[in-house]
């Protein structure tokens, strides 16, 4: 395989997978923004509090951002691993650490989706 070629794909992996992994970033910025100002305005606390607002991100920007993203991008930046590009390792597997965070997130969130919904649908 020709090398200046490789370089070209695993440089065009991590600028794709950085993109991927700063667009799982969005959902995040907006909900600590939405969380807090309207638990400032509403002067709630709690979980309760938070929670609304994790909800509220999730249903806007979906769920399937949370794990097709995540995913798409470890795979890219896996790919973009070079000997020679120490600088672009360090930041792929800064971005893969973050990558992983945001499916963990996911993950629990739903989790708790369904538990609180098997909790409420319990007999009494």
């Amino acid at each position: 395989m020709d090398d200046s070629s490789s370089h070209d794909r695993k440089k065009k992996y991590f600028l794709w997978g950085t993109v991927l992994t700063w667009t799982l970033s969005i959902p995040l910025i907006v909900w600590m923004f939405n969380s807090f100002g309207g638990i400032q305005q509403e002067k709630a606390t709690g979980l309760a509090a938070a929670a609304g607002g994790i909800a509220e991100m999730y249903a806007t920007f979906g769920l399937i951002l949370a794990f097709v993203l995540p995913v798409g991008a470890i795979v890219l930046l896996v790919g973009s691993f070079s000997r020679g590009h120490r600088i672009r390792t360090l930041f792929s597997v800064l971005y893969i650490g973050w990558s992983a965070f945001t499916l963990v997130a996911a993950g629990l969130f739903v989790w708790f989706l369904v538990h609180m919904h098997h909790v409420a649908a319990a007999p009494r």
